[in-house]
């Protein structure tokens, strides 16, 4: 692009990046693999070794401290302190929005042939240190080794998918003429991109919000969940090791309260890229779409928002998969995925056979600290969550009845893996997201119920059927309406460009993260008319 933001060809040989065909890497090989283990113990003992040290703001490609700090724990045993972290001030704020605006000037000219070359180098680094990443999240999240490696798996995927569909981006599309004249399209960047990221993946979807701006050459300011600020700022360590240019990258830890509603209202701020709750979603597009002084543009709001999540078994289901995917699904990282399972709907015919098995499944599954691989389960992210999810399971022993509810720690975040059945679809347990490890069992009388059921909640994010019957799951592709729906497997673990993650209703705004798509969400088309003279 040159200085007006106009995208400059980059058909020249010159300019051109070949790149192989994506591929996703590896999931975590298990926990009984020595190499594995091996590799988990050692990284494990490095980052204990390293723990309670402070980090600072990134601003323009250098450190700012400040007097006013948080603390991020340890879930599992809230007095092992993983960091000390600034917290960003107004001041600082402003600061690091004048940096990006200085650096957009410049790096929104630089072809993406050379703009993803950073960002593949930050993916090799992650590849060379992934069990060392992995660790912090164990410690810091309360991850189960797999659940974390698979996060930075994740986030290596969306470092190499977007630079793939960067470089397909940054190239004149020759529309064709008409009466002689000659017409192109091509695209350039919106602006400043705010990107809020959530702890539950902390270096995945923050990885994959920010590498998306990066890629098409906006600027980012980046503000980290608290919970896993430390966590965040690996991709300062990343950027920085890379040489990512001064300004490109700004790291701005603190409340939500101030430095997003700050971010969101700032006129500067073209995008806003959100994961997390609902409740933050809503307001965050209520706060983008009042303009303020000074402002030019409509900002662009790319909400991932919660999600009420449904399993359907069916009379014929694959039983012993299906206990196994709904485990997984329900109470893999707690539940604390918005993608989890937290209504499982099974028909008449089979739910005095299925029921029973679940529960003596979900019975033998031990809980504790995620460092522990024996441990199935491990602590919430913290006091907070903690209490309001054991309020739900409170609620749930009034609207129905608890048929499994596990012990806990007493030390650390911890509560109850919890069954609860004769849920029906009026009942709140039914209604809202928990983000915990309670799932309501539902009992309809056919699977045509089960689909009412399953498609009456405000959410439509992601959905499951254990089926046999080729009509229902045909009726199921057609009926259920979620953005990610899984035939005879989990509904949780989407995988980069072979499933792109996201759903509609109030779950979202209807964009797929890891999709063919996503990236235009952070760029403006541009068409450009030539008659000959």
């Amino acid at each position: 692009m040159n200085s007006t933001g106009q995208l400059r060809s980059s058909n020249k040989p010159s300019d051109r990046l070949e790149l192989g065909p994506f591929k996703n890497h590896p999931l975590f090989v298990g926990k009984d693999d020595p190499d594995a283990r091996r590799s988990f113990q050692q990284a494990l003992a490095k980052v204990r070794s390293q723990l309670g040290r402070s980090y600072s703001l990134f601003v323009a490609g250098s450190d700012l401290t400040t007097d006013k700090t948080f603390r991020s724990v340890n879930p599992a045993d809230p007095d092992e302190v993983i960091g000390v972290i600034c917290q960003a001030t107004e001041a600082q704020l402003d600061q690091a929005i004048q940096a990006a605006q200085e650096a957009f000037l410049d790096w929104r000219d630089v072809p993406a042939s050379v703009r993803v070359k950073y960002l593949l180098a930050a993916a090799e680094l992650l590849r060379k240190r992934i069990y060392y990443y992995s660790a912090w999240q164990v410690l810091e999240e309360g991850k189960q080794w797999d659940q974390a490696y698979n996060d930075v798996a994740e986030a290596i995927d969306f470092l190499e998918y977007y630079s793939r569909q960067a470089l397909q981006l940054d190239h004149l599309l020759d529309l064709g003429s008409y009466a002689s004249e000659k017409n192109e399209y091509f695209y350039q960047p919106k602006g400043l991109t705010a990107v809020i990221a959530p702890w539950n993946f902390p270096l995945a979807i923050s990885c994959g919000m920010v590498s998306a701006a990066i890629a098409v050459g906006s600027c980012v300011l980046y503000k980290p969940s608290s919970q896993s600020a430390v966590v965040g700022h690996h991709l300062v360590e990343v950027f920085r090791e890379v040489g990512l240019p001064s300004g490109v990258f700004n790291y701005l830890p603190g409340p939500g309260s101030l430095v997003g509603q700050y971010l969101a209202e700032d006129p500067r701020i073209a995008v806003i890229a959100f994961t997390g709750s609902m409740e933050v979603g809503l307001k965050l597009t209520e706060l983008a779409a009042k303009p303020r002084p000074g402002q030019d543009h409509l900002k662009k709001v790319i909400a991932e928002m919660g999600g009420k999540n449904a399993i359907i078994i069916d009379e014929d289901a694959d039983q012993d998969r299906a206990i196994s995917a709904v485990l997984y699904s329900a109470f893999g990282y707690q539940g604390q995925k918005c993608s989890a399972c937290s209504r499982l709907i099974v028909v008449d015919r089979v739910y005095d056979r299925f029921v029973p098995r679940l529960v003596e499944s979900a019975a033998r599954l031990k809980i504790g600290p995620a460092e522990d691989p024996a441990n199935y389960m491990g602590p919430v992210i913290d006091q907070a969550a903690q209490q309001k999810i054991q309020s739900y399971i409170d609620l749930a022993a009034k609207e129905g009845k608890i048929i499994c509810r596990s012990d806990v720690p007493k030390k650390g975040f911890y509560v109850p893996m919890t069954i609860v059945e004769g849920i029906t679809p009026d009942c709140r347990i039914a209604q809202e997201e928990i983000f915990g490890p309670v799932l309501a069992v539902m009992r309809t009388r056919d699977f045509d119920q089960a689909i009412e059921w399953a498609n009456s909640t405000r959410f439509a994010l992601t959905g499951a059927v254990f089926s046999r019957n080729r009509q229902h799951l045909e009726q199921a592709r057609r009926h259920f309406r979620v953005g990610n729906l899984y035939f005879n497997r989990h509904c949780v673990g989407a995988m980069v460009k072979v499933q792109p993650f996201g759903g509609f209703k109030l779950s979202g705004t209807g964009t797929k993260a890891g999709g063919p798509d996503y990236l235009l969400h952070f760029v403006d088309p541009r068409c450009v008319t030539e008659q000959p003279m």
